[in-house]
């Protein structure tokens, strides 16, 4: 059995170890075992996190981060990972079983089988699906076409975080996640590495208030993100989505990445529709379980 132990928050040391371990199973799996809001939550002075470690002769094994603070519906939120080298040896089990019991969701990225198995094993059901999807970039994208009196420029840092947050409320406020970012948020993402003010496209109309936004992210020269697009519900249904979408893929095209991936709720068939007209095409899911 591993050796469990709870910390509200993690040393340097811890933290690094921690990164080791997911940056093992993100290259045995393919796939990131933990989100980015996790990664920044590992930070020395973050809060509302718990972070579950797991060691097996002195070796950390497994990792689970649980999220106290939760989402919109009230659910806690985990992510966990385990050490390629110590799988199939209950350790996966161990690390859900010490988290609540009661009105928990935990994650699992890119669909994994043995996440599936385990989920089974300990009474857990589907109860979201996060669909990632993914387009392979050409030059011939077409021009967007913007409703009239809309023009569109680049965010500016320490001016437009408010404006920002504003309209991603009105138009996540049925988001678990993304309805509930602050503009401390916007201003942590700021410091991140990944950070181009430049690729961050704001709309506004021509009483100059902000009605629409597309965030892209450039994970690697290669690969390029359709991180967030989001229209205020009042001028939703007139074609701004889709114009900003492809503002914000030729902004990507011009940056020279090949493929451009994004995230989408597998109810938001609206959505989705949108993405597969422009070539977007299914790549994998994240699962989010419930008991």
């Amino acid at each position: 059995m591993a050796e469990l132990s709870w910390h509200d928050e993690l040393t340097s040391d811890q933290a690094a170890e921690v990164a080791r371990l997911l940056s093992a199973a993100e290259a045995t799996d393919g796939v990131a075992p933990v989100g980015e809001a996790v990664r920044l939550r590992m930070r020395p002075g973050a809060t509302g996190s718990r972070h579950l470690l797991a060691t097996v002769d002195g070796e950390l094994a497994g990792y689970a981060h649980l999220d106290v603070l939760g989402d919109s519906g009230g659910h806690q939120v985990a992510e966990l990972a385990v050490h390629p080298g110590h799988r199939h040896r209950g350790v996966g089990a161990e690390l859900v079983t010490a988290l609540p019991a009661e009105n928990l969701r935990i994650w699992a990225h890119g669909g994994h089988p043995d996440a599936a198995r385990l989920a089974q094993e300990l009474g857990f059901q589907k109860a979201r699906e996060l669909l990632r999807m993914r387009l392979r970039v050409q030059d011939d994208l077409p021009e967007p076409t913007l409703p009239d009196g809309v023009t569109i420029r680049s965010f500016v840092p320490g001016k437009d975080e408010a404006a920002v947050v504003y309209v991603n409320h009105r138009a996540f406020d049925w988001h678990p996640e993304q309805g509930a970012m602050s503009i401390e948020d916007v201003r942590a993402k700021e410091d991140e590495p990944w950070f181009d003010p430049a690729g961050f496209l704001l709309a506004f109309d021509s009483d100059d208030r902000l009605v629409g936004f597309h965030w892209t992210k450039v994970h690697t020269p290669a690969l390029g993100e359709v991180y967030v697009v989001g229209v205020d519900p009042d001028r939703q249904g007139g074609g701004l989505g889709k114009a900003l979408t492809l503002a914000g893929l030729r902004h990507l095209r011009d940056q020279r990445v090949e493929e451009v991936m994004l995230y989408v709720e597998s109810d938001n068939t609206a959505a989705v529709r949108v993405y597969t007209k422009l070539g977007f095409t299914l790549w994998d899911a994240d699962v989010q379980y419930a008991r």
